[in-house]
């Protein structure tokens, strides 16, 4: 591996793991489900349905869970819901003192947000008792690759995460696809975000940030940044909700030679 793209892939390693130490980024399912739906929804035995299965399955239509969506969307990207960021990190800033403060912010708020957008769409509990600590990682990195906007991010997230896929890849051969090409893929995307951060306007985008004890997104250019991270993940989301088998067949396609390259070159 170059060491350029080594040294990214490390450093983005670093904000992800130094990221999730902290409480108020990771988002437990069933609170959020209850609170979000709970709000937004008279009928308790639908919310309770939801909890327990998925919204889609509960019978929540797409529009609203669309509208929920573009809310939390919103919300993430305008209000104070981060209050105390590094404040509540573990041994504080002395964990962190390689990453500046905004960027764990600005990250803290992309992991939260994806956590909350994922669960809303009918994905099951990120970080489960039988989940490792690098498969949550992996995973998370697949958001966070869609998010950002990554060539072929969008067709990973579903071949790895849908479940259509995971029946497809049960009964067939394919399933030896699943965890060595998921670690190359993502290992791949970390690379590539961890040079978008490292560059001038990433770090000068995201600066404008509120002190590090608001924890708030502001300021414009991370403002859009956010909002259309999160559109870009919420509308691969929904579109997920409706995938086939031949969707499948045809992102299986065009994520195998992606594959190839990076485990043999």
């Amino acid at each position: 591996m170059d060491y350029a793209l080594k040294e990214s892939s490390t450093k983005f390693e670093n904000i992800l793991g130094t990221a999730l130490k902290v409480p108020a980024v990771r988002v437990d399912r069933e609170q959020f489900l209850l609170q979000t739906l709970g709000s937004k929804i008279k009928n308790k035995n639908i919310v309770n349905l939801a909890i327990k299965t998925d919204p889609v399955t509960a019978g929540i239509s797409i529009d609203k869970l669309d509208r929920i969506a573009n809310s939390l969307i919103r919300k993430r990207t305008t209000n104070t819901s981060m209050v105390s960021f590094v404040a509540g990190m573990p041994g504080g800033l002395t964990m962190a003192v390689t990453i500046p403060a905004d960027t764990l912010q600005f990250f803290g708020t992309a992991i939260k947000l994806a956590q909350e957008l994922v669960y809303l769409y009918g994905y099951g509990e990120i970080g489960n008792a039988n989940q490792l600590d690098e498969d949550i990682k992996r995973e998370l990195t697949l958001y966070l690759g869609v998010m950002f906007g990554i060539e072929k991010s969008a067709a990973a997230l579903r071949v790895f995460t849908t479940n259509m896929s995971k029946q497809v890849l049960t009964r067939t051969s394919r399933r030896a696809l699943s965890k060595t090409a998921l670690y190359s893929i993502t290992k791949k995307m970390g690379e590539i975000i961890g040079v978008k951060v490292t560059k001038a306007g990433f770090a000068k985008g995201v600066s404008k940030a509120v002190p590090i004890v608001g924890g708030v997104i502001s300021g414009g250019t991370s403002y859009v940044s956010m909002n259309h991270m999160g559109h870009r993940l919420s509308e691969v989301l929904r579109e997920s909700i409706f995938y086939t088998e031949a969707d499948y067949n045809k992102d299986y396609k065009n994520i195998c030679n992606e594959v190839v390259d990076v485990e043999f070159n």
